[in-house]
């Protein structure tokens, strides 16, 4: 797929766990520069559509490429460590410094490796993406020492370090209060801006924790797709009430998108 736009492809994608179908003939083509959402209500199968993308896990039917290599016919663990992948729930115990937390991401581990020593241009491009995400003046800070917020600008800049085309964000808000909300969604916003070539995927069922530059998105319901593509086509009042199962009003300012409780109606 040398040359090609396209960084994921999923096509009629099933996935059954112990008899129950957790998502039902799923498709989605992800292409460079483009950011998706995947949104639904908690159980709506997203989750498990993206350990799917990242290489997590296999689909019970259907094909799954990532980076252009088919799920089955390749080293799982290999082509993850193409995929960034960012969890707020990473599980490091040790109390690192930013600096070696980023520099984690070269090895895909959570823990720096013995006897291994970044170059110099390791050091400095780990150094220019703490300061993309606006940690600079935290850089020698240790893990225990942050803010949950703070968290997750490590780990995005971590998720970078390997240059990956593609980047897998798992509800990268939770637990987060507003401001720390609305600085990660900032520094996402502008690390698309400066990897234009990047595509990025954003779990998450609250409309708000959207980025500005979101341009693609698909709402998930029972393990079902009832709406993907173009944003703006995807996140109407039609189409999210349905998804969530309650009626809502979806407005849009400023880039950003807000739900409020509409007016109990019928819906379909």
């Amino acid at each position: 797929m040398t040359g090609s736009s396209v960084v994921l492809r999923a096509t009629d994608v099933d996935v059954v766990r112990e008899g129950n179908h957790l998502l039902r003939s799923i498709s989605l083509t992800v292409r460079r520069g483009e950011h998706w959402a995947l949104l639904g209500a908690n159980g709506a199968g997203k989750s498990t559509l993206l350990g799917l993308l990242g290489a997590v896990s296999h689909p019970t039917r259907g094909v799954v490429e990532v980076l252009g290599r088919t799920l089955g016919r390749v080293d799982m663990r290999e082509l993850r460590s193409h995929v960034g992948h960012v969890n707020p729930r990473h599980p490091l115990q040790s109390p690192l410094r930013v600096r070696d937390v980023v520099l984690t991401g070269l090895t895909n581990t959570n823990e720096l490796v013995p006897r291994w020593e970044p170059t110099g241009e390791q050091l400095a491009r780990a150094d220019r993406l703490i300061g993309t995400l606006g940690m600079a003046a935290r850089s020698a800070a240790r893990w225990p020492t942050l803010s949950q917020g703070e968290r997750g600008r490590v780990l995005i800049a971590r998720a970078l370090m390997p240059r990956p085309r593609l980047l897998l964000f798992d509800e990268p808000a939770t637990g987060l209060d507003l401001a720390a909300r609305e600085q990660l969604l900032s520094s996402i916003d502008a690390l698309r801006g400066e990897h234009p070539e990047l595509a990025t995927v954003l779990v998450t069922h609250h409309l708000e924790e959207l980025p500005a530059s979101t341009t693609h998105a698909l709402l998930l319901r029972a393990g079902r797709c009832l709406e993907s593509g173009p944003v703006d086509e995807v996140l109407t009042t039609e189409h999210v009430s349905r998804c969530f199962g309650h009626p809502v009003r979806i407005a849009r300012t400023e880039g950003r998108w807000a739900a409020t409780a509409a007016r109990a109606a019928a819906f379909v």
